[in-house]
């Protein structure tokens, strides 16, 4: 798998893209932090809860408001293993999905450990960011899948009949590749998708978030980028729910004002390929940030997992300051989605400065081990 090195960046072009990477890891963050509460209430629940508007401002969930769950957990740890890809190429050793599995492999230790493991010399920084050994509802599908040191393939996946939204709730990062060409972007999606959730609807919905992503990044509109998602898609075998679920998600903008049994409609049992539907309708009709991610939660379905797939688009789609500051002010772990988010942009788009033939900073190889 090669990718593009992309033109030289410009200054306002590095600007531009590190407001787009905080915007989709914060928006994707801050989303999740406000479904959480809700995740398995019904709306009506919610609504008993939280008054009869729903669930309007983040919540108490974990002993605190503004906690993420374990899809900002992953999501992180995504844009850890991509980072780390692109720093072990200089070794000549060049598979992301591996450098992938093996953050992910680092998340599932936070899972289990009661906190970071200083004689890990290989686990870098953000497995020692001690908030992330906290155990936030990981789905089943996740912990089977991420169990073992065996990677899941697209030949050979994990959980084949798992459905649910989490591979595509940690997809975002895969669109920040923006020197990549939107089908590669695609395929890094799908096969990492595969290592937790083989099912094609739940992998192929993955694919299609990262590249919607991706286009976004790269300054398209969200019709324009769900226009390019169902183009690369169509070629995929087993492709049809999920571009039906894209194509019943822009039918549904024309059907008048949106609400919450609209969002329920879309999102169906809470699969992979309804939750995608749902938060690119969420993102499509919101009058803003707040607005998108207050419809995309309130409904029956898995909430965290709408409310961060939503973010996720409206925060790559305006960038950091379109998102409501209140909530960023409460969010847990914030400076560490900011530092990351950083790295990710820095290394992106200066990565032969930070390491390479001509000389490496010590620090960054600290910071993301070749190993």
């Amino acid at each position: 798998m090669s990718a593009t090195s992309g033109a030289v960046w410009g200054r306002a072009e590095q600007q531009d893209f590190r407001s787009r990477v905080r915007g989709t890891l914060l928006g994707g963050a801050v989303g999740d932090a406000l479904g959480g509460p809700a995740d398995a209430l019904s709306l009506e629940e919610i609504r008993s809860a939280y008054g009869p508007e729903g669930l309007l401002d983040l919540a108490f969930g974990h002993g605190r408001r503004g906690t993420v769950t374990h899809h900002t957990q992953l999501t992180l740890f995504t844009v850890d293993g991509l980072i780390r890809a692109q720093v072990r190429r200089d070794t000549g050793a060049w598979h992301p999905p591996t450098d992938l599995h093996r953050a992910y492999l680092r998340w599932a230790a936070t899972q289990r450990d009661w906190g970071p493991d200083e004689r890990r010399k290989d686990d870098g920084w953000l497995a020692r960011e001690e908030w992330l050994y906290a155990r936030r509802e990981p789905s089943r599908a996740l912990l089977i899948g991420l169990g073992d040191e065996t990677m899941g393939t697209l030949e050979q996946p994990k959980n084949p009949t798992e459905l649910g939204p989490e591979a595509v709730a940690r997809s975002a990062p895969f669109g920040l590749l923006v020197g990549w060409e939107p089908q590669l972007v695609v395929q890094l999606a799908v096969e990492c998708a595969a290592q937790t959730h083989g099912h094609p609807i739940a992998n192929l919905s993955a694919g299609a978030y990262a590249v919607i992503v991706h286009a976004l990044a790269r300054g398209e509109s969200l019709d324009g980028a769900v226009q390019r998602a169902l183009a690369l898609l169509a070629v995929r075998p087993g492709h049809q729910p999920v571009s039906d679920a894209l194509q019943h998600a822009l039918g549904a903008v024309r059907q008048g004002m949106p609400t919450p049994a609209r969002v329920e409609e879309l999102a169906g049992d809470g699969t992979a390929d309804g939750l995608l539907a749902a938060s690119v309708y969420c993102a499509l009709v919101g009058e803003d940030v707040r607005h998108g991610l207050c419809l995309a939660v309130n409904q029956s379905g898995p909430s965290a997992a709408a409310g961060a797939l939503t973010g996720g688009l409206l925060g790559a789609l305006h960038g950091e300051t379109a998102l409501p500051p209140a909530w960023l002010a409460e969010l847990e772990g914030r400076p560490t989605v900011l530092e990351l988010a950083d790295d990710f942009a820095m290394e992106m788009t200066q990565g032969p400065a930070l390491h390479g033939p001509a000389g490496s900073s010590p620090a960054w190889l600290t910071r993301y081990p070749r190993a």
